[in-house]
């Protein structure tokens, strides 16, 4: 039985029914009932059904289940993520682009009769607080269960999403998922911004059918804060508490592997715990942020969950991340621990299981089997886990107004360039900044170390649109907010010496740097004009408790300046605007290319 009035809704679900060729259609009502009836129905699946979940132990991790991907279908396939705009410009030199129709006509052949035999779940859900101004409502039709529960602990879903939109409105995101036959050669991710519409055939993997997730809170809803007057970014946002008990909240946005989950979740240093510091998780991976009644910059949280990776998670790297954990998870991709009914993941702890049950389901000692060189989880498994789990949560994580953000923060991995933390001399400056977030490639990748890969404001894969379209909307944006914008950062936390040692302790650490930002933000803290921003002066980093880590000799290292890395940096810029957006299609406003001669100007003073 539909569970909304609204036609426009209803047209669609009937047209896409027609399509698909389904046996049966359920909605989603969000109910404890249905939810309960659905898992028993996939744990009780026969073994070797691909579709399958298991229960794990009840009392250590109660209401956590237990998921398998097919080996072809373990992470975001970004060679098969399009944008589909009416004109290729739209899309942009960051984006795979096909014309709609061109691509409808590929696509609606696979999805013709690809759900007969099986159910489609028609899913209703909140990107937001329901009733939120910030809220956007999605409904995405399913033949997967999977997608069903993991949706119910990623966003508000059920009945409650369809009382933002009323029987009216078509402002909602349709979202088609069907696994299909997991066949990655017809494997597609596409969005279609004008439309408002996203499919995706022939994956089941989290990030590639969970729609709310990056192809709506990020493709689809940067070209909706677009063309609405908001914006849509990956990035974390979190609340510092001060002693006096007033919060300040920053956003920070890293290319992945740089540590965003971990500072989202941050645990002061003992010193801060002491005198009253606290700090609170709104969202470890999205914000939409609007302009609110005051004038100030607002963010929400657009997601309910957190949709982890395993690997590296431990009570020593991100204990609040673990915490998350520890009821009513899904786990995909991680190993079996089978004489307990628990699950493991490489650097969980030093103890992998004798009885374990590898990622791809085969049954094997665990310490033999790390010991042959392999894996027991894959390096991009996950948990789903509730945000209401974090020990951390933010008391303001449901406020349907969103919380007013001080402060926007950048990050990369850099091994020499980027000293520890400074601060942009004005918003457009500091858009400059976020243009040229970048990370330097690890020995876990292939190819060359130290490589520079651009990842404009960590979001290279996440822009529905034309890349150099999204810089002018930041610059509109800070236009708009005027002196209330947030002040804007750039941190790196990964400085190294000669040795390759990083200077930097990190982690809780981390608490220092925001400590200066937030200063800087109320006009607390003087700092150092150099010819690429503000820096601290170094009196006014507090490094009690790690000066003999932080020495005065690392902290000139890791505050240093270097005009000839600079200059390169600044020659490559030129490069990367030029021949990787420009030459592309990317129009680069000339207020960005004005920062480059700016700053290219200070540092030949």
């Amino acid at each position: 039985m539909a569970l909304t009035n609204n036609k426009n809704v209803l047209a669609w679900v009937d047209e896409m029914v027609a399509l698909t060729k389904p046996d049966q259609v359920v909605w989603i009502d969000g109910s404890k009932e249905q939810l309960d009836a659905l898992t028993e129905e996939v744990t009780s699946l026969p073994e070797g059904n691909r579709d399958k979940m298991y229960k794990l132990n009840p009392d250590k991790l109660p209401g956590c289940l237990y998921h398998r991907t097919l080996p072809n279908d373990v992470a975001r396939v970004e060679d098969r993520t399009f944008i589909c705009t009416k004109n290729k410009e739209d899309a942009g030199p960051t984006n795979n682009w096909m014309d709609p129709e061109e691509m409808k006509a590929k696509l609606t052949p696979l999805y013709d009769g690809v759900m007969k035999g099986r159910t489609m779940y028609v899913i209703p859900y909140s990107m937001g607080p329901i009733g939120s101004p910030l809220a956007k409502v999605g409904v995405e039709l399913t033949d997967s269960i999977y997608v069903v529960l993991n949706m119910n602990i990623m966003t508000r879903m059920g009945v409650d999403a369809f009382k933002n939109l009323g029987d009216v409105s078509n402002d909602f995101v349709r979202g088609l998922h069907s696994k299909a036959d997991v066949d990655p050669e017809n494997r597609y991710i596409v969005q279609f911004p004008e439309e408002n519409t996203i499919w995706s055939i022939n994956s089941a993997y989290g990030g590639n059918v969970l729609l709310g997730k990056k192809c709506f809170a990020l493709r689809i809803a940067s070209f909706q804060g677009k063309n609405e007057g908001w914006m849509a970014e990956h990035m974390l946002i979190l609340g510092v508490q001060k002693p006096n008990g007033e919060t300040v909240y920053i956003t920070a946005a890293f290319p992945s592997a740089c540590g965003k989950t971990n500072l989202a979740m941050l645990i002061p240093p003992e010193g801060y715990q002491k005198d009253g510091y606290k700090v609170f998780t709104v969202g470890d991976d999205i914000a939409w942020m609007k302009p609110g009644k005051d004038g100030r910059l607002y963010a929400i949280n657009p997601e309910n969950g957190f949709f982890g990776v395993a690997p590296g998670t431990n009570e020593k790297s991100n204990p609040n991340a673990l915490a998350c954990t520890r009821k009513n998870t899904i786990f995909t991709n991680v190993a079996l621990n089978n004489e307990d009914g628990t699950v493991w993941w490489e650097k969980l702890d030093k103890n992998p299981p004798v009885d374990a049950t590898e990622w791809k389901g085969a049954k094997v000692n665990g310490p033999e089997f790390i010991a042959e060189g392999n894996t027991l989880a894959h390096p991009n498994s996950r948990f789903t886990a509730p945000a209401e789990n974090c020990p951390c949560i933010s008391p303001e994580f449901n406020n349907p107004e969103g919380v007013p953000i001080s402060a926007i923060v950048f990050g990369g991995r850099r091994a020499s360039t980027t000293p520890l933390v400074y601060q942009s001399f004005d918003w457009t400056h500091g858009t400059y900044m976020g243009s040229a977030v970048s990370s330097e490639t690890t020995a876990a990748a292939t190819g060359a170390v130290g490589v520079l890969r651009h990842d404009p404001m960590a979001m290279k894969p996440f822009i529905g649109y034309n890349v150099g379209d999204y810089w002018a909307h930041w610059l509109e944006m800070g236009e708009k907010l005027g002196d209330k914008a947030p002040k804007i950062f750039n941190v790196n936390w990964f400085k190294q010496d000669e040795e390759g040692n990083f200077l930097w302790p990190g982690f809780g650490d981390n608490m220092r740097v925001l400590d200066w930002i937030i200063k800087r933000c109320e006009g607390k803290a003087d700092a150092v004009e150099t010819a690429i921003g503000y820096l601290p002066k170094k009196e006014d980093l507090n490094l009690t408790g790690i000066e003999d880590e932080v020495t005065p000799a690392i902290l000139d290292k890791l505050l240093a300046v270097d005009t000839d890395l600079w200059k390169k940096e600044i020659a490559e810029m030129r490069r990367y605007y030029q021949d990787d957006i420009a030459a592309k299609g990317g129009k680069v406003p000339a207020e960005l290319m004005a920062e480059l001669d700016k700053i290219e100007a200070r540092l030949n003073k």
